[in-house]
């Protein structure tokens, strides 16, 4: 393994460790002043970050696919291997997250510094939410495919 796996864990626990303070941040500040005084400030900060950081994780994710020569039988559904079926489930997983954080940012940089619509709130509270949860799928897909290999 190269420097792609160093690069790789950088940002995952960027990305994770990331999540988990504003998920903390979120259930913490139940007054609407201070979420009015901290979101403004630190939400465009730590946007810019954490979308780094995800660049980062699919950046080094295809390269190590590429350079240990997975490209191809990962996208062949008659090989079966436990570390190559873990792999392919942890990148639907990491899709599916990605998705849900696209759709989060637009949300939070549309409305940052005004007043959310409810459907706005609503969306952006489940997104957020499915991306702490999905955060530790992904991780535990990372574990399996390490305690495998």
């Amino acid at each position: 393994m190269g420097w792609e796996i160093h690069l790789h864990l950088i940002a995952a626990v960027s990305w994770i460790g990331g999540s988990v303070f504003m998920f903390v941040l979120g259930i913490s500040l139940k007054d609407k002043e201070d979420q009015k005084a901290v979101y403004p400030r630190v939400g465009p900060i730590f946007g810019y970050f954490e979308i780094v950081a995800l660049m980062l994780l699919i950046t080094t994710g295809i390269l190590m696919i590429i350079n240990n020569g997975l490209i191809y039988i990962l996208f062949d559904g008659s090989i079966h291997d436990r570390a190559l079926d873990a792999l392919r489930e942890k990148l639907i997983i990491v899709a599916i997250m990605t998705v849900i954080t696209i759709v989060h940012t637009v949300i939070a940089f549309r409305a940052n510094g005004k007043e959310r619509t409810k459907l706005e709130t609503i969306v952006s509270r489940g997104s957020s939410m499915g991306i702490f949860i999905l955060n530790f799928l992904v991780l535990h897909y990372a574990i399996v495919i390490r305690d495998i290999l």
